[in-house]
Order: structure tokens, then C-alpha cells, then sequence
């Protein structure tokens, strides 16, 4: 695993350790250029190389404003991670997801650039763009059997959506198939499976995982 803050970080690598996993952690800053490099290598170093990435890393705090209202600063903050970052990690990984035979990339979309949630617009535009990304980077990886897809999420019960106003909560749930809030294990499954020999034949796609909100 690899995150910007190193104490979550070291907290989340010994409570997975002592469910009997084999972890590791890397602090890193995706806006970062050379800090994306260096985990890179500091991964393929630790763990002999590399079968499967996920890019998760976000900046998701540019809500509640108009497009009018938000500062080119987070814009730019927003991009640099949300978009940027994937495409320097992938980069970074791709020799060693060669090297694999099997590489496998994930990448963390969202389902609000489907259905072009207001007063979220460079969040919204990020993953807009990142699913873009996938469907191009499928056809250049594709030559190092490397699959890549998105997993497009709803609204998610974590820490990052703690600011998101409770109204926007309950239009999801209302509107949703599945009438019932989104929890991380609700998308971890989609990610494993992507990640697995299962999904070998499987790429440039973008699954929704939100219960229904969206629908391909």
C-alpha cells in the first residue's frame, strides 16, 4: 500500500499484518513526480516485482461550490493527483506489470462523471478523464498482455466523504436499486475481480458499482 499519510499508513499495514496478510507500506505523494518514481521502485524492490496496481489516490474535498466559485489552485490540485498521478504511476509500474505475464491495473473512477454531479465539477472532470484514460491505455497495453480497467463507485462511506452534505447522501440511497448505503467492501470485490485471472480477457472497461444509481 502506499498513501500520503504515513501514520494511516503504518496503522492500516500492522492491522492487516496481524490478520495474518503480508503487508507493506510506502509513503508517497501522488502530485509528486519523483515520489511516484520512487515507489514505484521501492515496490518492485520489496516485493520482487509487481502482478497488479490500483490507483486509488484522490484529492475528492473540491465539493460544494459552483463551477464559478472554485480556485484555480484546487483545480489544478485536483488534476495533478486525481489525473495526472494515475497516468505517472502506470507509467512508473508498466515494465515491471510486463515483466509479470499477468499485469493488471485498476483504476478508481466514480460514478459522478456519468451522471455529472453539480457543484463537484473538478472531481467530476478528473474522473471523467480517468476513465478516458483507461480506454486508451488499454490499447497500448495491451501489447504487454497488461489489462486496465475503472471501477466507477457512488457515494462511499469513508473518511473522504465525511463533508458530503447529508441530502446528497439520501439522493443516492433513494435513487439507488439497491436502496441501502455504499460501504468499501461494496467495491473491493469489483477491484479483486479485476485484478484476477478471472478478468484476464477483460479490459479498457469502466464498471459501475453503486447499486444501481447508474446504469451502463
Amino acid at each position: 500500500m502506499a498513501d500520503l499519510r504515513a501514520e494511516l499508513l503504518s496503522e492500516a499495514v500492522a492491522k492487516l499484518r496481524a490478520m495474518g496478510f503480508e503487508a507493506h507500506g510506502i509513503a508517497f505523494d501522488a502530485s509528486n513526480p519523483a515520489s511516484i518514481e520512487q515507489c514505484a521502485q521501492q515496490a518492485v524492490q520489496t516485493l520482487g516485482g509487481l502482478d497488479g496496481l490500483v490507483n486509488n489516490a484522490a484529492v475528492t474535498d473540491s465539493g460544494g461550490k459552483g463551477m464559478d466559485d472554485i480556485a484555480l489552485e484546487k483545480w489544478d490540485q485536483v488534476m495533478n493527483v486525481n489525473v495526472r498521478g494515475v497516468w505517472l504511476m502506470t507509467r512508473a509500474c508498466r515494465a515491471a506489470l510486463k515483466d509479470s505475464g499477468r499485469g493488471a491495473i485498476v483504476n478508481l473512477a466514480s460514478d459522478t462523471a456519468m451522471w455529472g454531479a453539480p457543484n463537484l465539477m473538478a472531481y467530476v472532470a478528473s474522473k471523467g478523464a480517468v476513465m478516458a484514460m483507461t480506454r486508451s491505455m488499454a490499447r497500448e497495453l495491451g501489447a504487454d498482455a497488461i489489462t486496465i480497467n475503472a471501477v466507477a463507485p457512488g457515494l462511499v462511506l469513508v473518511e473522504a466523504t465525511e463533508y458530503v452534505p447529508e441530502h446528497r447522501h439520501r439522493l443516492y440511497i433513494d435513487q439507488r436499486a439497491l436502496q441501502r448505503e455504499q460501504g468499501p467492501e461494496d467495491v473491493s470485490g469489483a477491484v479483486s475481480y479485476l485484478l484476477s485471472d478471472g478478468a484476464r480477457f477483460v479490459t479498457g472497461q469502466v464498471l459501475p458499482v453503486n447499486g444501481g444509481f447508474v446504469m451502463n
